[in-house]
């Protein structure tokens, strides 16, 4: 069958007033779109792509809803889900939300303390877990657990069979939900009661429970409609995981307003792969995803001979040129005659990698670096920037088509008031901030004033109704001079080059910058042989060859900021920060406070007087 041009795509928007809640929206797509593509995903038994409709979708949540109702669960009470992107994920959130049950998205990869704090904090009911190996991990940290009472394992297979004789709490999926269910009704339900509570993967501290009403949720999906088109013939990639506010909010109710498909992403080691199966027309991010890909086209670029260098940087630099004049924030030049040419040698090159059809790519969670951006804006991908916090459920700013500033989060969404307030800080107001803090008052408090102001904690400022994000209040460096550092884009620049994977600036009360830098373990031993050292020797991190060549690369990345970005001391690494290692968030976010508390001797010596990478 030919494929429509995007001239014939067609709208087939559900209103918030339509759908009225979260189930209702799917009740509502279900009534409007049964013999249409739903969802796909990748079925491990026949190692193939599996289709969903609606209809299908519809009969399914029947199904999970009669087995929740079977649970003597009531409206309001909570239930949980730690499971990988899927069909199943969306079954069980719409069969929950369609009984008046709370829903609690859990990271598959969060480690067991933190899930058995959330499940104790929220009086989980009800557990859908991916396999026994997990339950297995959790059960020993669960000994004062009074309130979950039913633990259902999705996948089945001898070592569940044990589990369920083990522990009465326990069944398999394939044995819970009934063969066949009544056809799925319409609650009538109030939009603005609670719908999910999703625990914020705090850098410091334990998490908080952000409270989000239906209302909340459908209100950003449908803003977030207008500011950017969305039609019935998109395809959504999904990868990041529906615990993340972002791809819940703009990759799973946002796709089921529009009536879009959605295709569940195997793992992200076989991204890449997908996106040539998939053929997204829209894709969802956070920054460290473009990154990744930036950083392995500049490591293949740097092996190229220098006309295939030269080349590429000229397809950049003047598609860069091209997307400032459609934003009409350049003039336009004859070297635009050349663009096409350009365009078929490299730029078609790169879209392929994204399956060809990529119409759309947001990012979102994290600063976007500009030279990122530029890449990506340049090779002609349609990149844009948005902002949120998951307490506005989540989307408050995002770039439009012909008003895109890479370099600012964008427009807030129609309906959100956004203002400046002390020490630079940017304040929100509008109909998708959230309840509140579960069983937190006092949290609640701090973070929304009397007069219904939402504190971000992050410094802007806003020309042209865009908003540029200039810091974090809390993560500002203040040196004994009374020089104020914000250390998160000095971060950012250092982090495109290649050899560091992670990075921290430090510096608090003294008189310098330092950073703690990981380095890629895959481009360390050959730095190491460059700078004639053994790769496997500790003692080599702290060679000055090595010391010296590592600052190197930092100076030359940090070349074009201001003074006050001079990093004089440095901590090389190989362990990187990982969940694992209690030092990153879910959402991949370094927790500073963690790591500064790992590292506190070694950051101690980088200020000795003598330290031994000292240079100025």
């Amino acid at each position: 069958m030919e494929e429509k041009s995007l001239a014939d795509w067609s709208e087939d928007l559900i209103s918030v007033e339509s759908a009225h809640t979260l189930d209702g929206l799917f009740f509502q797509r279900v009534r409007r779109s049964a013999q249409r593509l739903a969802y796909r995903s990748y079925d491990r038994a026949t190692n193939g792509w599996r289709d969903y409709t609606w209809g299908e979708m519809g009969r399914a949540v029947a199904r999970w809803q009669q087995a929740l109702a079977a649970e003597s669960l009531r409206p309001g009470d909570r239930v949980a889900i730690q499971l990988r992107n899927g069909p199943e994920w969306v079954m069980f959130d719409q069969a929950s939300l369609g009984l008046g049950l709370v829903v609690v998205p859990l990271y598959t990869d969060d480690r067991p303390e933190s899930v058995a704090y959330i499940l104790e904090d929220a009086a989980v009911k009800l557990l859908l877990m991916q396999d026994g190996g997990r339950w297995k991990r959790l059960r020993p940290v669960l000994a004062e657990n009074e309130t979950l009472r039913r633990v259902v394992l999705v996948d089945g297979g001898r070592e569940v069979e044990q589990l369920t004789g083990e522990d009465a709490r326990v069944v398999a999926l394939e044995h819970w939900l009934p063969e066949q269910a009544p056809a799925l009704s319409l609650r009538h339900g109030d939009p603005h009661t609670l719908a999910s509570i999703v625990y914020t993967s705090g850098t410091t501290g334990r998490p908080k429970g952000v409270m989000l009403s239906h209302h909340n949720i459908l209100w950003v999906s449908h803003a977030s409609l207008v500011a950017i088109d969305c039609y019935q013939e998109d395809v959504f990639l999904s990868f990041l995981p529906l615990s993340h506010t972002l791809e819940r909010t703009a990759g799973y109710y946002l796709p089921m307003m529009a009536g879009a498909t959605t295709a569940f992403a195997r793992s992200v080691a076989q991204l890449a792969e997908d996106m040539m199966s998939v053929h997204p027309t829209a894709l969802i991010a956070v920054p460290r995803v473009f990154e990744r890909v930036h950083g392995r086209l500049m490591e293949q670029l740097a092996q190229r001979p220098p006309p295939l260098r030269w080349l590429f940087r000229a397809t950049v630099n003047l598609g860069w040129r091209r997307f400032q004049y459609e934003q009409k924030r350049a003039r336009w030049t004859p070297l635009f005659w050349g663009w096409p040419l350009l365009e078929r040698l490299v730029a078609d090159k790169v879209r392929q990698r994204f399956g060809g059809r990529l119409r759309i790519a947001v990012s979102g969670g994290a600063a976007l670096p500009f030279e990122v951006a530029r890449l990506f804006l340049g090779l002609g991908i349609p990149l844009l920037q948005g902002y949120g916090l998951t307490e506005t459920s989540p989307v408050v700013s995002v770039n439009r088509w012909d008003h895109n500033d890479p370099a600012s989060v964008g427009e807030a969404l129609r309906g959100i008031e956004v203002r400046i307030g002390e020490e630079q800080e940017l304040l929100i107001r509008g109909p998708g901030v959230m309840l509140g803090y579960w069983n937190n008052h006092a949290a609640t408090s701090r973070m929304i004033d009397p007069d219904g102001w939402l504190h971000t904690g992050d410094q802007a400022r806003i020309e042209d109704r865009r908003i540029y994000i200039t810091g974090r209040i809390k993560d500002i460096i203040v040196l004994s001079n009374g020089e104020k550092v914000p250390p998160n884009d000095m971060e950012m620049a250092i982090r495109l080059d290649p050899l560091f994977e992670q990075v921290l600036v430090v510096g608090e009360g003294k008189a310098y910058l330092s950073a703690l830098v990981v380095i890629n373990g895959d481009l360390w031993p050959g730095l190491a042989q460059d700078c004639g050292l053994d790769p496997m020797a500790p003692a080599s991190l702290s060679e000055h060859r090595l010391l010296a060549l590592l600052l190197g690369r930092i100076r030359a990345a940090l070349k074009d900021f201001p003074g006050y970005a001079k990093i004089r001391r440095i901590l090389p690494l190989l362990e990187p920060w990982t969940l694992d290692n209690g030092l990153l968030t879910p959402t991949l976010k370094v927790k500073r406070a963690k790591v500064l508390e790992r590292y506190a001797d070694q950051v101690s010596g980088l200020y000795e007087e003598g330290a031994a990478n000292s240079h100025s």
